[in-house]
């Protein structure tokens, strides 16, 4: 194989591309350069598009070294940087790795190590905005949402459970000591149980929060699907819907399906303190928001009074154990909370997150969990 003009050893080809990585600012180690030259067997080194993609996935470690790799592949190979385009009839591509299976039979016979590398960009798909991503890109987000399994919130629980260590139980040792005749035994202890704690999502379905809505909802859909009895879910517009009845339907197509038809207010206009004073009228100051953990998913813009905001945001913050605001524009160098309805609510937050990722929801999964 030459992988360069005038360069007869595919070896000295490949460690010539290394340097040229390294020189590019990418931290290529040798163990990564040895991946590189097993990938390589595997594919059709005359196909650049394949040499690309063995390159990319053994080479880069992370989001942040694709467009290097990129300039260097180009420039070392020549040409243009290979795309990826789905053929006829083929579907969108799922969240998975390719194994690429060494069978390097050296004297000592043993079996050679099976290299896994990543087959697609799902590790670039996690910190993308979700309102840039092509429709082919979309499809591959909603599986990777789908394949969440989100840990509730806890609190404590009134009952004691067993446990290996802890404070004594005393009912279960003197019960081990009568079964036993009176003899000592070893102590029994118990500690303080668990329970899940419950969690409110206020989804804001108004035209300017349209291009993150379905991934929300999807969002929404795996958290109440993780915890059914305990995840309430409910859309923000011009008026109040409760959505987490049709959201706890298993298949999220249909459960989806089910959200837009029960929404009346799609895409329509934002009435943030309104809607949100509908909601404690009717559901907060009734216990659906007492002690639980409230996310608002919503960019801030307000049509309606941002003071009636304030005073009903200032309620919730009373009743809630902790009250998240997740704005997917947070996320953007050189944000400022100037919206009317974010500048009113922000006093009564406990956290701001960016919710315009995957992997940004993925962190609000673990902020909530912590709480």
């Amino acid at each position: 194989m030459s992988t360069n003009p005038g360069i007869g050893d595919p070896l000295v080809g490949i460690a010539g591309f290394a340097h040229v990585l390294a020189a590019a600012g990418l931290s290529v180690a040798s163990d990564a350069v040895a991946a590189f030259t097993r990938a390589l067997r595997q594919v059709d080194v005359g196909d650049p598009g394949q040499v690309y993609w063995a390159g990319r996935a053994t080479l880069c470690r992370g989001p942040d070294d694709i467009p290097r790799y990129d300039s260097a592949f180009a420039g070392w190979f020549g040409g243009t940087v290979p795309a990826r385009t789905l053929r006829s009839g083929e579907q969108p591509r799922r969240a998975r790795t390719a194994a690429l299976t060494t069978t390097d039979g050296g004297e000592t016979g043993g079996d050679a190590p099976h290299l896994r590398v990543a087959a697609d960009d799902t590790e670039v798909l996690r910190h993308r905005d979700i309102a840039g991503l092509t429709a082919a890109e979309r499809a591959h987000l909603a599986e990777l949402i789908a394949s969440l399994r989100p840990r509730p919130p806890t609190r404590p629980a009134i009952r004691m459970r067993p446990a290996r260590r802890g404070t004594v139980d005393p009912r279960r040792t003197v019960r081990g000591m009568l079964a036993a005749g009176g003899e000592p035994v070893r102590p029994s202890y118990h500690r303080k149980a668990t329970r899940p704690r419950r969690m409110v999502l206020l989804i804001d379905v108004s035209g300017s929060m349209s291009p993150y809505a379905d991934a929300l909802l999807r969002f929404a859909h795996v958290v109440a699907r993780g915890n059914p009895a305990g995840t309430e879910v409910f859309s923000l517009g011009t008026r109040l819907t409760r959505l987490s009845r049709a959201l706890r339907v298993r298949d999220p197509e249909v459960a989806l399906a089910a959200a837009g038809r029960a929404v009346p207010d799609w895409a329509g206009g934002t009435r943030l303190g309104e809607t949100l004073r509908a909601f404690l009228d009717r559901w907060g100051r009734r216990g659906v928001a007492r002690g639980a953990v409230v996310v608002i998913f919503s960019d801030g813009w307000e049509r309606g009074d941002p003071t009636l905001l304030a005073e009903q945001m200032a309620q919730l913050r009373r009743l809630a154990r902790t009250v998240l605001w997740v704005n997917p524009h947070a996320g953007a160098d050189g944000y400022e909370p100037v919206q009317s309805g974010i500048a009113a609510a922000l006093p009564y937050v406990d956290r701001l997150l960016a919710g315009h990722s995957l992997a940004t929801l993925q962190e609000l999964l673990e902020v909530a969990r912590r709480t």
